[in-house]
């Protein structure tokens, strides 16, 4: 038998996707990118350490693109079949992963935001809610495509959420009913300000357990991660031959 050497044999069948995780402390709750119970299918994880959310968000991942680079390879050697990532500031590598490796990637939830900008209806934006407005800057929009006058509103520094999610407060602070109050607020004030925005997209990966309440409180479609990882999944399942993974009812609205 010949031995074709740019066909390597993964050490594990029938895996889907590889996520590359921030080193991080915080609590995951159901229905976010990091807590199994979200995912109807068994995914790959991997930590990528030294990659705090300070360094990945406030200090644009510097220094951090060969770590990721080199957790993905690790993740496709295992047999994964396409990568994505733990946090939407991470659309900074969105290019520079997809050169370097051999398997689809996604790097954040960022890059719905042109398709969901052309299913609106006329005069009607999409809105990004993000967990650090100040830090996601130009680049991180023109590496996913997205429009740099698209509406984009923040968490407030001394939240609840921002303070959880980055590792400023400790885990047992995590109270849902209040973070779900923050974002909801957080979700209110984009569509007050921007009357323009007829659908919100989550930026943070953590988001997605509140879209149903934001939903709620602003009748606007919300799209995140996790519903965009989810088809994600079920087009590399089918590309491996594998049958389309039944839908949980841990699903983000």
């Amino acid at each position: 038998m010949t031995h074709d050497p740019n066909h390597v044999r993964p050490v594990v069948h029938g895996l889907t996707l590889g996520v590359l995780m921030l080193d991080t402390r915080f609590t995951r709750f159901p229905g976010e990118i990091g807590n199994a119970a979200t995912w109807s299918v068994p995914l790959q994880f991997k930590i990528v350490r030294g990659a705090t959310p300070a360094r990945v968000i406030e200090d644009g991942g510097r220094g951090l693109l060969d770590p990721f680079v080199d957790a993905a390879q690790e993740l496709i050697d295992m047999g994964v079949r396409g990568i994505t990532t733990s946090c939407g500031f991470l659309a900074l590598f969105q290019r520079e992963l997809s050169a370097r490796l051999s398997v689809p990637v996604a790097t954040s939830s960022l890059l719905q935001v042109p398709m969901v900008e052309r299913m609106l209806p006329a005069g009607k934006r999409v809105g990004i809610l993000t967990i650090n407005r100040t830090a996601l800057t130009g680049a991180h929009l023109a590496a996913v495509g997205v429009d740099g006058a698209t509406p984009i509103a923040g968490m407030p520094e001394d939240s609840l959420f921002r303070r959880v999610f980055t590792d400023r407060a400790s885990p047992s602070e995590a109270d849902f009913a209040v973070l779900q109050r923050e974002m909801v607020a957080a979700a209110r004030a984009l569509a007050a300000s921007h009357p323009e925005v007829g659908a919100i997209v989550f930026e943070c990966t953590n988001m997605p357990p509140f879209a149903a309440a934001v939903r709620e409180a602003t009748g606007l479609p919300v799209f995140d991660v996790v519903g965009m990882l989810r088809w994600f999944i079920d087009a590399i399942r089918l590309q491996s031959g594998l049958q389309p993974a039944p839908q949980s009812g841990l699903q983000a609205e």
